[in-house]
């Protein structure tokens, strides 16, 4: 039976509906500063960990409306956020060659906006939902490829544990991929010092470093030998090695910042005193390391199995922050309805 326009419409919205869920990768090695903005290209490759923590999870359905509807937490998305979305919605549109509105109903389990890295879980997990729900059939370094153009960090979400996310020269060329880390078990805790949306987007941050730094060209070159030295490090799995680079490639980041005119500041007084406490910390022999993103909260690295003393630790020192205890985590996956209601997940290779 041949299906007019309208039906084929009608029968994508009802069976188009696919929910995702994907974890917040936080960088050892940043990213920071892009060259092409349209095509979210950066100057430098990254690296990171992708915990077990926070996820974000995604629900795009195909419908019969005449506009996107993007929920966040429940709530309609105004503004730049609801366009951020629909631009992203739009490119996945164009990649099947359909036109179908749809409804984005998505749920952060960690604060959005405040440096905690929810961009990334909430783009790759959107990326796995919308490309499901319109039929595209995407393998892992295409959908890392697709997420990196809401967000870039979001690229290296789509795989499990420690991803690296290579910066490449055009769309084809600038993707994640995972990397093996045998015998190195990393954790992380993250401190929930301010959980409100940072005054300065990471967007206009990164802009304005790149356009006013003048250590900004310094940290391009640099960064590759870093990222580079992280890489050699994971492969001998010496610890000390992935966490002293990764404290030093933040700090640096962060100057790059405090060079930029006017100045990018995202830390507090509480986050030197988190700083001073990991230094302290490791000194009285628990070994961690910090690294900072685009916020106030501090992130601190430290192995697997030290992960409940440090999250103790830090809250007996500093009673009234929070913390997120996490170790490595699963990639992007899509959560299936089982029969009889139960919920069931799928890796990025079973959504195919």
């Amino acid at each position: 039976m041949t299906l007019t326009p309208q039906q084929l419409a009608t029968t994508a919205s009802e069976e188009g509906s696919a929910t995702a869920l994907a974890n917040p990768n936080i960088a050892l090695v940043k990213y920071w500063g892009k060259r092409d903005e349209a095509l979210i290209l950066p100057w430098t490759g990254s690296l990171s960990l992708t915990l077990d923590a926070a996820p974000t999870t995604t629900t795009v359905r195909l419908t019969d409306a005449h506009d996107d509807v993007v929920l966040l937490g429940g709530r309609p998305l105004e503004g730049t956020a609801r366009s951020r979305v629909t631009r992203f919605i739009d490119l996945v549109r164009a990649l099947a060659g359909r036109d179908e509105r749809v409804t984005v109903d998505s749920h952060n389990e960690i604060p959005t906006g405040a440096g905690l890295a929810s961009s990334a879980s909430g783009f790759a997990a959107l990326a796995l939902a919308a490309s499901t729900a319109f039929g595209l059939d995407l393998d892992r370094r295409a959908l890392s490829r697709l997420a990196r153009r809401g967000s870039g960090s979001a690229s290296r979400s789509i795989f499990d544990g420690i991803a690296v996310w290579h910066a490449g020269h055009d769309d084809e060329s600038s993707f994640a991929e995972a990397v093996p880390a045998s015998g190195l078990e990393l954790g992380m805790v993250l401190t929930v010092l301010d959980a409100r949306a940072k005054s300065v987007s990471s967007r206009d941050g990164m802009r304005r470093t790149v356009d006013t730094s003048p250590y900004y060209p310094a940290w391009v070159e640099r960064t590759p030998v870093e990222l580079e030295e992280m890489l050699a490090a994971i492969a001998r799995a010496d610890f000390t090695a992935v966490g002293t680079i990764a404290e030093r490639n933040a700090m640096r980041m962060h100057a790059t910042m405090l060079g930029a005119e006017p100045p990018v500041r995202y830390w507090g007084p509480a986050s030197v005193e988190l700083l001073d406490l990991v230094a302290n910390l490791r000194g009285d022999g628990l070994e961690c390391y910090a690294t900072m993103d685009a916020g106030p909260n501090v992130k601190i690295l430290c192995r697997a199995d030290a992960v409940d003393e440090l999250a103790t630790r830090i809250l007996e020192a500093q009673p009234d922050i929070g913390v997120i205890p996490a170790r490595a985590g699963r990639g992007a996956r899509l959560i299936t309805s089982e029969p009889g209601g139960s919920a069931g997940e799928q890796t990025t290779e079973g959504a195919r």
